[in-house]
């Protein structure tokens, strides 16, 4: 039984982002890296998880555009809002 338990917590600590609605380092990694893939950046203090993805406030652009970007649980871009 005591193995079962620390199976269940070593399974709740390494669960993805959404387990206890925090972000993990890999997964703000992941973003970023995203981010800059289309030339865009922000503090990973703006970046929220909600049920279905990740919402992205304040995202810098090229060009000095500011954007709220909805990414879904893939990290693919949903929707993009100008600020």
């Amino acid at each position: 039984m005591k193995h079962l338990f620390v199976l269940a917590a070593a399974t709740l600590i390494s669960a993805p982002a959404f387990a206890d609605g925090h972000l993990d380092a890999e997964t703000i990694e992941k973003i970023e890296a995203m981010l800059a893939s289309i030339e865009c950046q922000m503090d990973p203090d703006d970046i929220e998880v909600e049920d279905d993805g990740y919402d992205l406030d304040d995202v810098i652009c090229k060009g000095g555009n500011q954007f709220d970007i909805k990414l879904d649980k893939d990290l693919n871009e949903v929707s993009r809002r100008a600020e």
